[in-house]
C-alpha cells in the first residue's frame, strides 16, 4: 500500500494535470507550442522565444502545462507498473505525432506573421529577382509595393517627429544618427561595438537609430544594457514621405512608387539609407555614423564635415570623399544639394552611386561656394586604414615586429594630439574577421568602450 506521502502527491499531480488539461482546452495554442517542443528542442527554442518575448505570460503557463501533459502520468505510473507506464507514454507520442503533421504547417504561419510584425523576416524584401529585364524588375516592384511599409506612412511612423523632437529635448551634448533597415536579428556584435564606442567618448550625447525593425521588442532587448546604464539611445521608425517633403526627393519618391523609376539590382533598402541619413541631416542636424565605426575621440569639434577616404599622395588633394560619416548643421545647404543629386541622377543598377560617389560629386560641383563653410578632413579622421588592408587590425601579432606595428598602430590612433575620430571597419570586407587577442582592434575596443561584452 502507497504511503499518505505517496498518496498526497500523486492526488496533486492528478490535480495539476486536470488544471492544465483546462488551460489547454481554453488556449488550444499553448497545446500546440507544447507538442512542438516535444517534436524538437530546436523549434521550440525558435518558437517560444518570438512568442514569448511579446507574451512573457504564455511562457509560464507553456512551461508547467508541458511539464504535466507529458511527464504526471508517468510519475503517477511509477507506483503502478511499468507496463501501464510505457502503455501511457506511447498513446501520449502516437498523439503527438498526429497533432504534429495536423498542425505544423499553420503553426509556421503564425510564427512567420508574429516575426514580421516583430520586424523580423528571413531576408531584405527589397532584394529585387535577379537576371531579369528592367520592365520585369518594376513590375516586380509594383506588385511588392503594399509589403514596403517603409515607402507609406503608417500609424506607427506618422509618430516619428514628435518622437525625435521629444527625444531631441533631452539634454544631449551632442546628437548621432545610424541607419538600420536590416532585420533586427542580423543587428550583431560588431554593430553594438559601434554604439558601445560612441557612448564612451560620448557619455552624454544622444544616439537615434533610424529603423523600423529595431523599433521592436527585439531591438529593446539589444539596446536595454546601454538603456540600464543611463544612456540615451532610441530605435525609431522613420516616416519617408515626411522625411522627403519639400525637398527634391519628394518627387523622385511618388515616381518610384508609381512605376516611372527602375529601383535597380542593387537592394532599394541600401539606397533608402543613403537617401535617409541625407534627410535627417537636414531636418535636424547632428552626426550621422554607419554601423561599422569604432569612436575613438569626442566628435564635438567637428562641424559642417565629411571626410575623405582618399587623396593624391602628392598634392594632398582629395580623390574621393565617403558619406559614412557626415557632421552637419540643420538645413545646410549642401545636404538639399545632395538630396537632389540623389533625386536627379539615382542609378540602382551601380553600387556606391547614390552614396559615397554622390558625395563625391557634389562636393567636387559645389564644395567650395561661399556661405558653404565646408571641411573635408583628411583619411586619418575617420578612414585611417584603407579597406584593402583592415585585415591587418584583426590579426594577432605573432612576431616581434607584428607586435610593434601593433603598438605603433594603437598609439598612432589614440594619441592625444593625433587626428582620428573613428576607425571604419568596412564591414562589407571584414565582417567575418574574428577579432585575435592582442590585435589592434582588440587593443583598441578594451580602452573605449562602456559595456566590453562579447569582443
Amino acid at each position: 500500500m502507497a504511503s499518505p506521502k505517496k498518496l498526497s502527491c500523486c492526488k496533486t499531480l492528478t490535480s495539476l494535470k486536470r488544471v492544465s488539461q483546462k488551460i489547454f482546452d481554453r488556449w488550444p495554442l499553448l497545446s500546440s507550442f507544447s507538442f512542438v517542443a516535444c517534436k524538437t528542442l530546436t523549434s521550440v527554442k525558435k518558437v517560444s522565444q518570438k512568442i514569448f518575448n511579446r507574451w512573457p505570460l504564455l511562457s509560464s503557463f507553456s512551461f508547467v502545462a508541458l511539464i504535466l501533459i507529458f511527464f504526471a502520468d508517468s510519475i503517477f505510473s511509477s507506483n503502478l507498473s511499468h507496463q501501464n507506464a510505457y502503455t501511457i507514454n506511447e498513446n501520449i507520442f502516437l498523439r503527438t505525432q498526429k497533432a504534429i503533421a495536423k498542425m505544423q504547417f499553420s503553426m509556421q504561419e503564425k510564427v512567420d506573421k508574429l516575426a514580421m510584425l516583430d520586424g523580423e523576416y528571413e531576408i531584405d524584401p527589397m532584394i529585387p529577382p535577379k537576371n531579369v529585364t528592367k520592365g520585369k524588375r518594376i513590375k516586380w516592384f509594383q506588385q511588392k509595393l503594399p509589403e514596403f511599409e517603409i515607402l507609406s506612412s503608417t500609424n506607427l511612423s506618422k509618430q516619428f517627429h514628435g518622437r525625435v523632437l521629444e527625444f531631441l529635448n533631452n539634454g544631449c551634448s551632442i546628437q548621432f544618427y545610424m541607419v538600420w533597415l536590416s532585420p533586427a536579428r542580423f543587428f550583431g556584435t560588431r554593430d553594438f561595438l559601434s554604439i558601445d564606442t560612441l557612448f564612451y567618448a560620448h557619455p552624454q550625447g544622444c544616439l537615434m537609430i533610424i529603423s523600423r525593425t529595431m523599433d521592436s521588442s527585439r531591438g529593446y532587448r539589444i539596446l536595454k544594457p546601454l538603456l540600464d546604464r543611463g544612456f540615451k539611445v532610441l530605435a525609431v521608425t522613420p516616416d519617408l514621405p515626411f522625411l522627403v517633403k519639400n525637398t527634391p526627393a519628394e518627387a523622385w519618391l511618388e515616381e518610384l512608387k508609381s512605376g516611372k523609376i527602375d529601383p535597380g539590382f542593387i537592394p532599394l533598402s541600401q539606397n533608402l539609407c543613403n537617401l535617409i541619413r541625407l534627410t535627417v541631416l537636414h531636418k535636424y542636424g547632428g552626426v550621422y555614423l554607419d554601423t561599422d565605426m569604432i569612436v575613438l575621440r569626442d566628435f564635438s569639434e567637428l562641424k559642417n564635415s565629411v571626410g575623405a577616404q582618399t587623396i593624391d599622395p602628392v598634392s594632398k588633394r582629395w580623390l574621393r570623399l565617403n558619406g559614412a560619416v557626415m557632421v552637419f548643421d540643420i538645413h545646410h545647404p549642401i545636404l538639399l544639394d545632395f538630396i537632389e543629386e540623389f533625386s536627379s541622377t539615382f542609378d540602382g543598377n551601380s553600387w556606391g552611386f547614390n552614396g559615397p560617389y554622390l558625395v563625391s560629386r557634389v562636393m567636387k560641383r559645389v564644395g567650395g561656394r561661399r556661405g558653404y563653410n565646408m571641411t573635408v578632413m583628411r583619411p586619418e579622421a575617420f578612414y585611417p586604414v584603407n579597406w584593402s588592408k583592415i585585415h591587418r587590425l584583426f590579426r594577432k601579432p605573432e612576431r616581434t615586429a607584428e607586435r610593434r606595428w601593433v603598438e605603433r598602430t594603437v598609439n598612432e590612433l589614440t594619441d592625444e594630439g593625433g587626428k582620428t575620430y573613428a576607425v571604419h571597419l568596412w564591414n562589407k570586407k571584414s565582417k567575418g574577421f574574428k577579432i585575435e587577442e592582442g590585435s589592434v582592434m582588440e587593443r583598441l575596443i578594451l580602452h573605449h568602450c562602456v559595456i566590453c561584452e562579447n569582443i
